[in-house]
């Protein structure tokens, strides 16, 4: 403890310029826990787990899916955390689609032209710990998830842009558990500006709040009623 408050008085002030912070989490908390000190979005990968727990505590039904996956980072540990359940992966595996790269410029919102490109659904696959509980739903979103008559309790929404983010709550939300979580990525990243307009407008149009987390790129939580 002595420590800590030591390197914070003496590095505080840079360690916030650099948007970098030292703190306790979950001090008191005696649970064991999993996680990956080699992550470097602790708050994304500890809500993510926190949430994991809750979910399994009240043995609340449904499966996960993610959508906007590119090299698997976080749907690594999406599976990880639920293990028994299916993990549906909805990307492109291509980078962006024009429709949306489209949409985001005619809003001004972003000029899209970050290459997502090199990824590849077995190097993704490769990737999980527990593949064979994945499924793959590569193309446009939402045409991708047809047909698909499951109930979900874990979403998280990483597409970066306004259309695909604002169609995936919309198509998630009514489908999630009572006590489902849905993570939308970026909201608070002022490259990505689609992001926050897609979770205004769609909060404001169901009257929903919302828990927005101080993560990397600043993620917001839905917990469906």
């Amino acid at each position: 403890m002595f420590l800590i408050k030591a390197f914070n008085y003496l590095f505080g002030k840079w360690l916030f310029s650099h948007k970098a912070h030292l703190s306790y989490s979950l001090k008191y908390s005696g649970r064991r826990r999993d996680l990956d000190i080699n992550y470097l979005d602790y708050i994304r990968l500890a809500t993510l787990e926190l949430v994991a727990n809750e979910i399994q505590k009240k043995n609340l039904p449904g499966n996960v899916a993610e959508v906007g996956v590119y090299k698997g980072k976080f749907a690594k540990y999406i599976n990880q955390y639920f293990p028994s359940r299916k993990l549906y992966l909805f990307d492109t595996f291509e980078g962006f689609n024009e429709k949306d790269i489209q949409t985001e410029k005619e809003l001004g919102l972003n000029d899209a032209n970050q290459d997502f490109s090199n990824t590849s659904v077995d190097k993704v696959l490769h990737l999980m710990p527990f593949p064979k509980q994945c499924i793959i739903k590569k193309g446009f979103f939402p045409d991708t998830a047809a047909g698909i008559e499951d109930s979900f309790v874990f979403v998280s929404l990483d597409t970066d842009l306004y259309e695909p983010i604002y169609q995936g709550l919309i198509y998630f939300y009514p489908r999630m558990e009572k006590g489902g979580y849905i993570f939308v990525h970026d909201v608070n990243n002022d490259s990505y500006k689609g992001a926050a307009k897609a979770v205004a407008k769609f909060s404001e149009e169901q009257g929903l709040s919302f828990v927005p987390l101080p993560d990397s790129c600043g993620s917001v939580v839905f917990i469906k009623d």
